[in-house]
């Protein structure tokens, strides 16, 4: 059970819209990078296809799915968000 009271352990991992955004837009940075052996294989297969990459890629692309979803969930973007909050405390007490 958590010392604060629930109103504050619901606002605890609260950002600001902008703060929250670029967090998902960093996120789906990292997940690029960390998939990067995915996508590449996934864009060789797509490479010179049209209609057919549908099913002739859907392996690649499923592989490329899960390591994606690896790197962008909720659980990820709270725990940035967690550490954008202690960064943030720790440069208010700072000042």
């Amino acid at each position: 059970m958590s010392a604060l009271p629930p109103k504050c352990e619901a606002r605890e991992n609260h950002v600001k819209k902008k703060v929250e955004e670029a967090l998902r837009s960093k996120m789906k940075q990292k997940a690029l990078k960390e998939c990067d052996f995915y996508c590449s294989k996934y864009a060789e297969c797509a490479r010179g296809r049209t209609f057919s990459v549908v099913w002739q890629c859907r392996k690649q692309a499923k592989e490329l799915n899960e390591c994606l979803h690896q790197f962008t969930n909720d659980s990820v973007l709270e725990e940035m968000k967690k550490a954008y909050m202690v960064e943030q405390e720790s440069k208010e007490m700072k000042q």
